[in-house]
């Protein structure tokens, strides 16, 4: 089961990115933060929705350094189709993996075997290619980008402030907490 702290399983897969097919394989993935944002397949009705956000939201993540890979078990080909049809999906310039063998769904526990698709599952791997944020809403749920770039700088954050965490309602710039022994019951 795909848990915090574990380790980014290997993977290779065809990808449509930037007007072009290209593979993508885990290795490609370490040495950066990356999100893998799972949704239940093309041309549906929340998932374009969601992935506009995060099209909206695209330079907002590359400025964090994150790269966003959005996955279906859908085929590289229907992303491209989707991509040309679509006035929401073709602001996307992240890599859209294609997943026809769920292979990477089963990798990170987001498959539905009996409906042949992916749940609503977000993941942000940190550059050594360790889960570090887990997230897994029901269909009819849409999920947004907002409060998954929250997550990613208090993430961020303490990975670079060892012995700090971030309280609730964090924001970039605010207090942070240091757990000790005086702070146990006074919070």
């Amino acid at each position: 089961m795909a848990r915090i702290n574990s380790s980014l399983k290997p993977f290779e897969t065809d990808a449509f990115h930037n007007g072009k097919f290209i593979k993508v394989t885990d290795a490609d993935v370490k040495g950066k933060w990356s999100v893998f944002f799972f949704y239940p397949a093309d041309f549906t009705f929340v998932c374009p929705t969601e992935l506009e956000d995060l099209a909206d939201n695209y330079e907002a993540f590359q400025k964090l350094g994150v790269e966003i890979y959005s996955v279906s078990t859908d085929k590289h080909f229907t992303h491209k189709a989707w991509h040309d049809t679509s006035p929401a999906i073709s602001k996307i310039k992240y890599v859209m993996l294609g997943d026809p063998t769920a292979h990477i769904a089963r990798n990170f526990d987001v498959y539905i075997e009996e409906a042949g698709v992916a749940d609503r599952g977000t993941f942000l791997i940190d550059p050594e290619g360790k889960i570090q944020y887990i997230e897994i809403t029901a269909g009819s749920v849409g999920r947004s980008a907002a409060e998954l770039l929250a997550k990613i700088e208090a993430a961020q954050y303490v990975a670079s402030h060892p012995g700090e965490v971030c309280p609730a309602k964090w924001k970039e710039g605010g207090k942070t907490l240091t757990p000790s022994l005086d702070l146990v019951g006074k919070i």
